[in-house]
């Protein structure tokens, strides 16, 4: 009544195996069996409405299992295992209470004991999944479909009748009337009542009539909306002139309610009586009124008024409606804005934004390890490589091909690596499996032009990880690092535009833009250190040039003396004379050996080994 959550449950295992279906168990022990049929205590709007003693959900999951939750007691009551090995499509209690039917992805209906757990019987229901289940008023008949719609018999699990169902599976499956227009014959439980289904994707709710023969197969009638239905709810027609009514959510938020007395075949689809919108009244600074999208409806007991479900799905508002159907379209104005806001509002408060540590990898779309990865066509691709170049002419197709074969040469290279079309291929097929051997292959080429079209060529999630490598690479020695460069440089200039739309674009080339950092700073020291070198490297070498000469120059190589006339001279002086002459012809002889050695080593540095000291001195 006031809208609040009254109960919540959340299955442990809720994560593995989503809940996918529900139906509520039929109150009290065994009922007689209700005018308006099982499927009306079914209605999860409806929860408020209904007897007190509604207590047992079952709870179908993505894995196959059914669990029995009781709400008085707020725990889980049972688990129904080994019945279907897929995902439960469909949920639903036999009157009896302690009989439950459920189908599944694995074409199976099972009926189940609730009591003891156990399967009572299992049998195949179609050659696709079985999608929604439908038990008759009477409680003998079961109506199952997947696309096709079949009437099984419960005691004998045997089709009854066959009709044509929808082209997509199945959503809904529900009875419409519970005795026969035609009340001369004898009634048998089942022949001459209409039932209703729906389907997804399909905007036609069809109408089937139970005939005593299996002839006619096909809808008797068909009603039409504007969108795939999400809810479906209905008064059940008890006596003959009473019209059946009809609320029909649509994926598109709008409720359609139809009215109309069944009786027999209607060519033409019927169009809704009224249509339901709900929308903010837009005033107050947004002028514009916003649509509040309808999420379900269902009629109350005196079948005049409705239980509208509408808002968030988080914190969904019921409210009651009573039906005017005069005019063909109402447009109810709620101002459901504020009251969500300032609850989403606290409920934000509460979140903590988790602290990202360096070494976390953050998945973003578009980059390989996130199951979605963008893979653009190649042909957008030859798109924007032509809006680059404005000023050059198409290229011939004879050229493309030219180009092209030349790839395929580059790529063919010895040496057991995979055969690709392109080095783009190669180099992604590299960054994904790590292979070093790729990668050295590919990066270390010094073409311009191939670099600039692999980059062009390769595919976008590619673009962080080769950027990540070359980093890497950017480390090492400087011989490779020069040859990074390059493939940095057309990154850059080709995806500036992709790389910009990252959210992480910062922590990402931090790396590299330390490392640039780093190497321009030392660049200055390093080239005024080279300066001085080179100008110490030149003087020494000259100067090594100039003493060279010099030394050639002062020594003598030949000294004549003519023999002195005076004999005058006492025997001192021709004993110091010998002495001087033995030592002047030692020094000579060491410093002709020395010179020669001078020789070689300036000629063996200037390249001109050629000529021979000897010769040399002789023109000299």
């Amino acid at each position: 009544a006031n809208s609040r959550l009254q109960h919540e449950y959340v299955p442990s295992a809720h994560l593995s195996a989503a809940c996918t279906c529900l139906a509520w168990a039929p109150p009290g022990g065994r009922p007689p069996p209700s005018k308006d049929g099982p499927q009306r205590k079914k209605r999860k709007s409806e929860v408020a409405e209904v007897d007190k003693q509604l207590d047992i959900l079952a709870i179908g999951t993505a894995v196959g299992s059914i669990l029995l939750y009781s709400t008085v007691k707020g725990e889980l009551q049972s688990k129904l295992d080994g019945g279907h090995d897929n995902r439960v499509n469909c949920v639903r209690w036999h009157q009896d209470n302690c009989c439950l039917y459920s189908c599944s992805e694995d074409k199976h209906i099972v009926e189940w004991n609730a009591q003891t757990c156990k399967v009572k019987c299992k049998w195949k229901g179609d050659n696709s999944s079985v999608t929604s289940l439908c038990i008759s008023p009477d409680g003998k008949m079961l109506l199952s479909a997947g696309r096709t719609i079949k009437l099984w018999d419960l005691e004998t699990k045997e089709v009854y009748r066959h009709f044509t169902g929808h082209a997509t599976s199945v959503s809904s499956l529900m009875f419409t009337t519970v005795k026969p227009m035609n009340e001369n014959k004898p009634f048998d439980g089942i022949t001459g009542l209409y039932f209703l289904s729906g389907a997804i994707h399909d905007r036609l709710l069809s109408v089937w009539y139970i005939r005593s023969d299996r002839k006619e197969k096909n809808a008797v009638m068909s009603f039409t909306v504007t969108d795939e239905p999400t809810f479906i709810d209905l008064t059940v027609s008890e006596v003959k002139e009473e019209p059946v009514k009809l609320a029909v959510v649509c994926r598109d938020g709008q409720l359609y309610l139809f009215e109309h007395i069944l009786n027999g075949y209607c060519k033409k689809p019927l169009t809704s009586n009224c249509t339901i919108q709900i929308a903010t009244p837009g005033n107050d600074g947004d002028s514009t009124p916003k649509p509040v999208p309808i999420l379900a409806a269902a009629f109350c007991t005196d079948k005049q008024s409705l239980l509208l479900v509408y808002g968030n799905t988080l914190q969904p508002i019921i409210e009651k409606v009573s039906l005017n159907t005069t005019e063909s379209h109402v447009c109810l104005i709620r101002d459901i804005q504020k009251v969500l806001s300032l609850k989403t509002d606290v409920g934000l408060t509460k979140v903590k934004t988790p602290v990202v540590n360096s070494d976390t990898k953050v998945l973003v779309p578009g980059i390989p390890g996130h199951s979605t990865a963008v893979k653009t066509p190649s042909s957008g691709k030859e798109k924007k490589k032509n809006k680059r170049k404005p000023g050059e002419t198409e290229e011939s197709i004879e050229e493309r091909l030219e180009a092209l074969d030349i790839d395929v040469s580059k790529v063919k290279t010895p040496g057991g690596l995979p055969q690709t079309d392109s080095f783009a291929v190669l180099l992604v097929q590299g960054l994904e499996s790590n292979d070093a051997e790729i990668l050295n292959r590919v990066l270390n080429t010094r073409k311009e032009s191939v670099i600039k079209n692999t980059v062009a060529r390769m595919p976008i999630h590619a673009v962080i990880p080769l950027l990540h490598e070359l980093t890497k690479r950017l480390q090492g020695n400087p011989y490779s690092a020069s040859l990074m460069v390059r493939w940095l440089k057309s990154v850059f200039t080709l995806h500036a535009s992709y790389l910009s739309t990252l959210p992480d674009l910062i922590p990402q080339l931090g790396m590299l833009y330390q490392l640039m950092e780093s190497r321009v700073k030392t660049l200055q020291k390093l080239s005024r250190l080279h300066g001085r070198l080179f100008i110490l490297v030149t003087q020494v070498a000259a100067s090594e040039t100039a003493q060279d000469v010099t030394e050639v120059n002062q020594t003598a190589k030949l000294v004549y003396e003519d023999e002195s006339s005076e004999e005058e001279g006492s025997d001192d002086e021709m004993i110091a004379d010998k002495d001087s002459d033995e030592n002047w012809d030692e020094d000579e002889e060491k410093e002709e050996q020395s010179d020669e050695q001078d020789m070689t080593v300036e000629k063996e540095i200037n390249g001109d080994s050629d000529l021979e000291p000897e010769n040399e001195s002789e023109e000299e």
